[in-house]
C-alpha cells in the first residue's frame, strides 16, 4: 500500500512539477534575457539592464496580482472535479468544467480591463522610480491582452489535474515556453534583424506565448481529453446520464448557478487569501523600492531564483490537492492523509536539496541571471536566507495544498492574515524602518513569515477537520 501510494503521488506530482518549472520558466527567460541586455540595445533604448530588471519585476507584481484571480478559481475547480472523480460522477465533472471555463472567461475580461485602468496608479503606489514607471506600464498593458486566454489556461489545467491528468498541462507549457523564448530572444536585443524592443520585447513574448497556450488548451477541451469535454457530452457522460435514467444531453446548460456558486464558494477564500497577501506585498515592495534600483533588482533576482525552489512544492501541492480530493470523494479519508504526507516527503526532499545549493553557491547562481556586479554582490546574502527556509516552505505549500483539495480554503486565508499582516509587516517596519537593516531586514521578515505559515499549516492539518468537509 505504501509503495502504491508513493508511486501514485510521484506519477501525478512529477509532471506537475515539470509544468510548474515551465510556467516559471516564462518569467525566468524574460529575467535572463532582460538581465543580459546588450550594450548596443541599452544604448539605443536609453536604459541599463538594472533598470530593465526593475521595470520587469515591478510590472510582474501586477501581472501576478491579476493571475491570483485565475488561481483562486482553479482551486475551486480542482477540488470539485477531484471529488466528482473519486465518487465516479462523470456528469458532475462535465458540468464543473463548463462552469469553471465560463467563469474564467469573465474573470479574464475583468483582469484585462483592470490592467488598462490601474497599471500606472499601481506602479506609483509601490514607489516605482521615474525611469522605471513608463517601462513597467508598457509591460503591463502589453501582457494584459493575453489575460483572457491565460485565465482559461490556468483553469483548464486545474480541471485536468482534478481528473488526474498532469501530463497534458506539461506538454502545453512546453509549447508556451518555446514560443516565449523564441519571441523574447528575437525582440529584447534585436537578434537576427528583429527590432530592439527591450522590456517591451519580453512583454510581447510572454503575452503571445501564454495566449497561444490558453487557446490550445481550450481547443483540446472542446474536442475532449481525459474524459473532459466542453462541447456537448462525452460518451462516458452520456452513458452515465442514461444509466441514471436521464436523457443524454447534446447541448449542455450554458449557465448553472448552483455549480457556479459552489466553485466561487470554495475559490473565494483563496482569492481573499491572495488579496490579503498581495495588498501587504504592495507595502512590502514599497520598502524594497525605497532602498534604490540596485537593491530592488537584487531582491527581484533573488525572488526569481527562489521561485525555482518553490516548484517542487507547488507541483506536489497540486498533486496533493487532486489526490486528497479524489480520496475524500471515494470515502477514504485515511488514504487522503497518506497521500498528503507522501507528497510532503517527496516534495520537501526536493526543495531542501535546492535550498542547499542556494546556501552554498549564491553568487554563482545569481551571476547566471544578471551581469551587473553590484546586483550580484547584494543578492548573495538574501539568496542564502531563501535557501535556509526551504523545508518550512515545503510544509506550508504542500499541506495547504492538501487542505485546499479537501475544500478547506478558509484556513489558508486566516493563517495568511496572521503571518503576513501580523508578523511580516510589523517586523519589516522594525528591521527596515527603525533599525535600517536594508535588504537583510526585508529577508529576515520574510523568513519569519514563512516559518510561522508552516507551523500553522502543520497544526491545522493535524486537527483532521478537513476530513469531514462537505462540498
Amino acid at each position: 500500500l505504501v509503495g502504491s501510494t508513493r508511486s501514485r503521488v510521484a506519477k501525478l506530482a512529477l509532471p506537475s512539477v515539470g509544468e510548474q518549472v515551465l510556467n516559471t520558466a516564462v518569467g525566468l527567460a524574460d529575467v535572463f534575457l532582460v538581465g543580459h541586455l546588450s550594450l548596443q540595445a541599452a544604448s539605443q533604448l536609453g536604459y541599463s539592464s538594472a533598470t530593465a530588471l526593475a521595470a520587469t519585476g515591478l510590472a510582474n507584481n501586477f501581472v501576478w496580482l491579476m493571475t491570483v484571480l485565475f488561481i483562486a478559481l482553479a482551486i475551486g475547480s480542482t477540488a470539485l472535479i477531484a471529488r466528482a472523480t473519486g465518487a465516479g460522477d462523470v456528469v458532475q465533472q462535465q458540468g464543473i468544467l463548463r462552469q469553471s471555463m465560463l467563469l474564467g472567461l469573465a474573470i479574464g475580461l475583468l483582469a484585462t480591463l483592470l490592467s488598462w485602468v490601474t497599471a500606472r496608479p499601481f506602479l506609483l503606489l509601490i514607489n516605482a522610480p521615474p525611469d522605471v514607471l513608463p517601462l513597467g506600464e508598457q509591460f503591463i498593458h502589453t501582457v494584459a491582452w493575453s489575460f483572457v486566454p491565460a485565465s482559461l489556461l490556468f483553469i483548464g489545467t486545474a480541471c485536468l489535474r482534478g481528473v488526474g491528468d498532469t501530463r497534458t498541462p506539461l506538454y502545453v507549457m512546453l509549447g508556451v515556453n518555446g514560443i516565449n523564448i523564441l519571441i523574447s530572444w528575437l525582440l529584447i536585443n534585436g537578434n537576427m534583424g528583429a527590432p530592439i524592443l527591450g522590456v517591451e520585447g519580453a512583454a510581447i513574448g510572454s503575452a503571445v506565448a501564454r495566449g497561444s497556450g490558453g487557446l490550445l488548451l481550450v481547443w483540446l477541451l472542446w474536442r475532449g481529453i481525459s474524459g473532459l469535454k466542453l462541447a456537448g457530452s462525452t460518451e462516458r457522460d452520456a452513458g452515465a446520464e442514461r444509466e441514471a435514467g436521464v436523457e443524454a444531453s447534446s447541448r449542455p446548460t450554458l449557465v448553472d448557478p448552483e455549480t457556479l456558486r459552489r466553485i466561487v464558494r470554495i475559490g473565494l477564500p483563496s482569492a481573499g487569501e491572495q488579496l490579503v497577501f498581495q495588498s501587504a506585498l504592495l507595502i512590502f515592495v514599497g520598502f524594497v523600492t525605497g532602498l534604490g534600483t540596485v537593491a530592488y533588482a537584487a531582491h527581484n533576482v533573488t525572488i526569481t531564483i527562489e521561485s525555482l525552489s518553490f516548484l517542487p512544492g507547488l507541483g506536489y501541492a497540486a498533486a496533493s490537492s487532486a489526490l486528497v480530493g479524489q480520496a475524500l470523494g471515494a470515502k477514504a479519508p485515511q488514504q487522503a492523509e497518506a497521500y498528503a504526507y507522501e507528497s510532503l516527503w517527496q516534495g520537501g526532499l526536493m526543495m531542501s536539496l535546492l535550498g542547499l545549493l542556494m546556501v552554498c553557491f549564491p553568487q554563482q547562481i545569481v551571476a547566471l541571471f544578471v551581469n551587473d556586479p553590484a546586483v550580484v554582490e547584494m543578492a548573495a546574502q538574501p539568496l542564502r536566507a531563501a535557501g535556509l527556509i526551504q523545508p518550512a516552505l515545503a510544509v506550508s505549500f504542500i499541506l495547504l495544498g492538501a487542505l485546499r483539495g479537501a475544500g478547506d480554503t478558509k484556513w489558508p486565508l486566516y493563517s495568511r492574515i496572521i503571518t503576513t499582516w501580523g508578523l511580516r509587516l510589523p517586523l519589516t517596519l522594525l528591521l527596515v524602518g527603525q533599525l535600517n537593516l536594508g535588504l537583510a531586514g526585508i529577508w529576515l521578515a520574510m523568513c519569519a513569515d514563512f516559518t510561522a505559515q508552516a507551523l500553522l499549516a502543520l497544526w491545522r492539518f493535524s486537527q483532521n477537520r478537513w476530513k469531514r468537509i462537505k462540498l
